[in-house]
């Protein structure tokens, strides 16, 4: 083992010769070359853009998408949709002035770009007709009069119109003082021929329709996917005010750790680098910037600040020994550069394997995370203690570090009783208690959404009370599942094929978390009731086929296809729940089971609630996948450079005692495990692995001097120990100002993270010498001789 790791090594410790050469000996050409890639970059990322999409947030490869993709153009409406409902707050709709309000707000939904104009559905659309039976046959035509003149008599008729329509708690309230506009969109924007933007889309939703037309008498209230993403990105702005709290924060306290002007500006400097470079190289790939990714710059401005800490603080303790910059930056880049460069490997490497979750979203995240890791190794690594050796630290940081030196840094003599028998076996006690408390308390954690409504927003936004109005005052509610049953051409009206359909429905229609249902059968029913004068008796499925053909004479658009192989039967839930979803597929999946023969098959599914329980399914394979693979890299490569499972259970276990503990919390404060949540487990992963690659790789320099486990402990707390600590802090005080961001998944991740940041910066102080201590790892085990020489090199 250790002649392998010696032979992947030797390219890194090569490498670390030749750039040290070529970094301190050529440095005009290699500053004027970052400054040239800074202002390339820096074009790039000023011309980012939000980038959200419906179909980059579903898993595309996931059973249950394949069937709604192979049947796409079939299904007009039942996917990506809008849902606009129009209220008024007098006696009801039927009055003029409402009546033009609603018209017009149709038809500006109707030339908004992205709208598939074939399937949009409002009471003034003409593929929304009516029906009834007289004593001439069936009559009808649009709910809309066709002599339609705001008069009395005409309005009148619509209101009989809308009551022979059907459409009573589907596109008018049961109240009868809204309406809705079913607005389905295209995934693409016809005029351009790009995916649709959705930021674009949600801004024209608010400036043409809800601006435009909401009054003191008129108020509108727009649900769907569009609308979420597009509060979202609005919400998202604000982004931008906490990033500048959290450099402004990171900033002071800087200043005060360091005393040095130099040593706060060019750390802060190459961290604002790192990101400019990220968001460069995303755009420059054909990469934006969606709302789930967001949080990214800052994840790569933390980590990026966390090696300026530690890079600055070697160079103004080796100035202490040499104060000349060159040679103080020369020093320090060679002390750091392996651990350095194996942390932020672990850390790329680590976000990498968000790619094995088939959900679009977070491979982009993924990507960009990397990016913006392997960038940090360029600005921080290198470019950081260039600058350095231009500025150095200045007199004053010199002189302050003495002073702290000439202390004895005895304050941190209380933490080396950790690294004793009787303070490790307090340590692992604790630790074992809280792994017992947090797996005990991490079995409530659920997959997917745990509130009504759009959870990544708060309770009471505009869209959440929105949605809270439409589900309050609609039968039908907002959470669509679509079930697909599928048929051989020209078979979806057999009588037996409508008869399953209803044995389905029935079945379904007794599931805890099923409102109602809607299929061709009802359709079939009710005009079969029709034709024999209404009589409740004949609303039934008859046996003989003639009568079903002419009970489907007329179909309306969604209730099947061009060639009969295909009825969708529409599901409507109470909510999105992940139990709820849960629930209707496992009892969709087992009617299937059952009943599914040669002739007719029931496949999931479609629907914003059928997309949803595909991705919380995805997400519940994955979740554990990711981890495995992120401790597992992140465990290989601590391996290859310290030559020892001792070594590595020391920086690892802190670690997953902190996933551990943040699933815990997750399950105690109610967030769900989902595109958003799911990625910060492995981006806080990627960030302690850092503190305890850095810290132990001072300690293995002292033991390898001959100190007893205590002293190199205490030596290791005074030149590593603070800057890790210092970044702890520092970071979760950045980030727990996103507890007052408006938006919700934010909020949370703020929580997290700070959770994290300090979770990880106590196991690296405090459980990581514990565990050394512990297990005590052998003389040959912790020293590094080839990679750690007397001069710290």
């Amino acid at each position: 083992m250790k002649r392998l790791a010696q032979s992947l090594l030797l390219p890194i410790q090569r490498s670390e010769q030749w750039i040290e050469t070529l970094l301190f000996h050529h440095r005009p050409w290699v500053l004027s070359l970052f400054v040239l890639v800074t202002l390339v970059l820096g074009w790039q990322a000023v011309q980012i853009r939000p980038d959200a999409s419906f179909v980059k947030m579903i898993p595309a490869s996931h059973p249950y998408v394949e069937n709604y993709l192979t049947y796409q153009n079939d299904l007009s409406g039942l996917g990506n949709s809008v849902r606009v409902a129009v209220a008024t707050q007098g006696e009801d709709i039927f009055n003029t002035e409402y009546q033009d309000v609603l018209r017009q707000v149709t038809d500006e939904l109707f030339f908004i770009p992205g709208v598939d104009r074939s399937a949009l559905q409002s009471i003034w659309t003409p593929n929304v007709r009516w029906t009834e039976v007289t004593e001439r046959g069936f009559v009808g035509g649009p709910v809309i009069p066709p002599d339609y003149d705001g008069s009395a008599e005409s309005l009148e008729q619509l209101r009989i119109n809308v009551l022979r329509s059907g459409q009573v708690g589907r596109l008018v309230a049961n109240d009868f003082r809204s309406a809705i506009i079913e607005v389905p969109l295209l995934d693409f924007d016809p005029e351009t021929g790009e995916r649709l933007d959705y930021n674009a889309f949600s801004e024209r939703l608010e400036t043409l329709v809800r601006d435009a037309y909401q009054s003191d008498d008129i108020s509108i209230h727009i649900t769907g996917f569009a609308k979420i993403i597009g509060d979202l990105i609005d919400g998202a702005k604000q982004v931008a005010l906490f990033f500048a709290l959290a450099i402004l924060i990171t900033l002071v306290l800087l200043y005060l750790y360091s005393r040095s002007i130099n040593g706060t500006l060019i750390p802060l400097a190459c961290s604002l680098i790192a990101v400019i470079w990220q968001l460069g190289l995303l755009n420059a790939l054909g990469y934006g910037i969606d709302p789930y990714s967001m949080l990214v710059p800052f994840l790569v401005f933390a980590i990026a600040v966390s090696h300026g800490v530690q890079i600055v603080n070697s160079i103004r303790l080796e100035s202490l020994h040499d104060p000349d910059k060159w040679h103080a930056a020369r020093s320090a880049f060679r002390l750091l550069y392996i651990p350095g460069l194996t942390a932020l490997v672990s850390d790329g490497i680590g976000f990498f394997t968000l790619m094995v979750i088939d959900i679009q979203v977070i491979q982009e995240l993924a990507v960009a995370a990397s990016l913006g890791v392997a960038v940090i190794i360029l600005t921080n690594l290198l470019l950081l203690p260039l600058l350095m050796s231009y500025l150095g630290v200045g007199e004053r940081a010199i002189r302050h570090a003495q002073m702290q030196s000439d202390q004895g840094g005895e304050h941190w003599r209380a933490l080396t009783w950790f690294a004793t028998r009787k303070g490790a076996s307090t340590a692992l006690i604790v630790a074992l208690m809280l792994v017992v408390v947090g797996a005990y308390a991490a079995r409530d954690l659920q997959i997917g959404d745990l509130d009504k409504g759009a959870p990544e927003l708060r309770a009471d936004s505009r869209y959440n009370l929105d949605n809270n109005f439409v589900t309050t005052n609609y039968s039908t509610s907002s959470d669509v599942f679509v079930v697909m049953a599928v048929t051989e051409p020209e078979q979806c009206s057999h009588f037996n094929t409508l008869s399953s359909v209803e044995r389905f429905q029935h079945h379904m229609q007794s599931v805890p978390g099923v409102q109602s249902s809607i299929s061709l059968a009802d359709l079939s029913k009710r005009i079969t009731a029709g034709l024999n004068e209404g009589n409740p008796k004949w609303r039934a499925l008859s046996r003989n086929q003639f009568v079903i053909n002419a009970s489907l004479a007329y179909v309306p658009g969604g209730l099947m296809n061009a060639n009969c192989s295909l009825l969708p039967v529409i599901l409507f839930l109470d909510d999105h729940k992940a139990d709820t979803l849960n629930r209707v597929s496992q009892e969709v999946e087992l009617f299937a089971t059952n009943y599914n023969s040669e002739t007719l098959r029931f496949e999931l599914a479609a629907g914003n609630s059928g997309f949803e329980a595909a991705t919380n399914q995805v997400i519940a394979r994955a979740q554990y996948e990711m981890l495995a693979w992120v401790y597992g890299v992140v465990s290989l490569l601590c391996l290859l450079t310290f030559r020892s499972f001792k070594t590595v259970l020391c920086i690892i276990l802190p670690l997953a005692l902190t996933s551990l503990l943040c699933q815990a919390l997750m399950a105690v404060m109610g967030i769900g495990v989902k595109v958003a949540t799911l990625p910060v487990i492995a981006l806080g992963v990627g960030i302690g692995v850092d503190y305890g690659i850095y810290i132990y790789s001072r300690l293995s320099n002292y033991l390898s001097q001959g100190m007893k486990l205590t002293d190199a402990y205490f030596e290791t707390l005074r030149t590593t120990g603070k800057p890790v600590a210092f970044t702890g802090l520092t970071l979760a005080i950045g980030v727990v100002l996103w507890v007052f961001s408006p938006i919700k998944f934010q909020a949370d991740m703020g929580i997290l993270l700070t959770f994290m940041f300090l979770w990880n910066m106590l196991g690296a102080l405090i459980l990581l010498p514990a565990l050394t201590a512990f297990l005590k790892p052998h003389p040959e085990l912790t020293s590094s001789p080839d990679l750690f020489d007397e001069e710290g090199k």
